[in-house]
Formats: structure tokens, sequence, C-alpha cells
């Protein structure tokens, strides 16, 4: 006899600036919806670039969102859902190692947790809270942008300051959008120096 499985999931969305992260995720959140699954939607409180109180993409679409600082808060609030989304998860404060936790804490809760963010930092090193859920998850879609320079595919994110690439020394999470960051491909992406 075969045995349905009705544990949960991880599924991480990532990849650079521009490619589709938050989009990706509120198309996901929309079927969850349509198919009247209890959700809850978390984003960063310190993401404030679109909307507050929700999830927005850049192209304007949004849903619902509860402004969180750390994986605790969505932990506590995921009691009574099925799926839980969080966008921009690489803005949380927590450390790797509790993020990682507390997804699978929320998986092994039999949830489908649905996570979004940034794969890479600025300087082109991975994050390393999505490093470790994109090796436990089980499903993976790592997204890309188009060049700004050249027109290709683009997996780098390149922060501007002042119209050049930003110093190595500069900060690792800076909230902005078009006027800080633009997407690149490996050729056009200059490193921080």
């Amino acid at each position: 006899m075969t045995r349905l499985c009705t544990g949960g999931r991880i599924e991480v969305i990532c990849g650079c600036m521009y490619s589709g992260k938050t989009e990706e995720l509120i198309r996901r959140m929309r079927q969850v919806m349509i198919a009247r699954q209890p959700c809850r939607i978390f984003t960063p409180r310190r993401d404030t670039r679109y909307s507050v109180g929700h999830v927005a993409s850049h192209t304007g679409a949004k849903l619902e969102a509860y402004p969180v600082s750390s994986i605790h808060e969505v932990l506590a609030a995921a009691d009574d859902v099925q799926v839980a989304a969080i966008d921009e998860l690489h803005f949380l404060e927590d450390r790797p190692e509790e993020i990682l936790a507390g997804c699978q804490a929320l998986a092994d809760r039999g949830l489908r947790v649905l996570v979004a963010g940034l794969d890479q930092s600025y300087r082109a090193e991975p994050f390393p809270g999505m490093m470790q859920l994109m090796a436990v998850a089980e499903q993976v879609d790592k997204l890309y942008a188009i060049c700004v320079r050249c027109g290709a595919y683009a997996t780098r994110s390149q922060r501007l300051i002042d119209g050049r690439p930003a110093p190595a020394d500069a900060a690792t999470l800076v909230v902005g959008g078009l006027e800080l960051y633009e997407a690149r491909c490996r050729a056009c992406y200059e490193p921080a120096c």
C-alpha cells in the first residue's frame, strides 16, 4: 500500500536583483489563496521600498504581508497556516543557522515554506542563510535578470554609489532599488574593490 506523504517542504526562489523573485512568490501565493489554503506572507520590517504591510514587486504587484524582523516572529505567527511565505529572507536579522533551523522547524510542522531572496551579496558572495536553505530545500528555483549593459542573462547585483561600483567595505545589506542596484552578467559585473 502506498502511503500519502503530507509532510512539509521548503521551496527557495533566489536570484539577483530584478530577476522576479518577489513576483514569483506572489504568483505562487495567489495559487495558494485560490486553493483556499490557510496562509501567511511575511516581509522584513526594514524593507519599506514600495509598501509597508505588503510584499511588493518592482512591477507593482503586491499582497498583504506581516512585517517581521526575525525568523522567531515567523515561527510564532505561523501556527494556524498550511503555507508560510517569507520574502527578502536575506534582510532578516537572524544568524544563518537560526534561519535554517526556523525554516526547517516550519517544514517539520507540515507547512509548505516558500522563501524568496538574494542568493549573492553585491560582492558576488553567497548569502549564508540562503546558501544553507538551498542545500536542504525540496525545490530551488534560481531566476535571472537581464544585464543592463549587454542584454545577457544577469546573475549578479551590482551596487552603485554615485554611479560607480560600491567599495568592498560598504555595508552588505542596503535596501534600495534602481538608484542603487543594477542587474549584471558575469562579464559586465565589476567586483567591489
